[in-house]
């Protein structure tokens, strides 16, 4: 069988040929994500705080100084450290 082959069907065949080859190498190669090393544990947020915790913080200490001050005529004391609790009046 000595059939001739058309350019459309060779043309077609490349093609195909190409895309197949195109997919089985992209397939096969290794991925570069499975080499990623575990990262370090970060410290804790709750010990920390976020840089907005900070801030919001910071303004919340600043209106109850000044709200203290403005109702008693006294300055406030000094504010405790953030995340702590404030000791119970004895």
């Amino acid at each position: 069988m000595s059939e001739d082959v058309s350019r459309r069907k060779a043309l077609s065949l490349l093609g195909l040929g190409a895309a197949l080859g195109l997919t089985l190498s992209a397939a096969l190669e290794p991925s570069e994500a499975e080499a990623q090393e575990a990262a370090p544990a970060a410290a804790p947020a709750a010990t920390t705080g976020t840089h907005g915790m900070n801030r919001r913080q910071t303004r919340r200490s600043g209106r109850h100084e000044r709200r203290h001050t403005r109702r008693t005529g006294k300055p406030a004391a000094a504010p405790a450290p953030a995340g702590t609790t404030p000791a119970a009046p004895q």
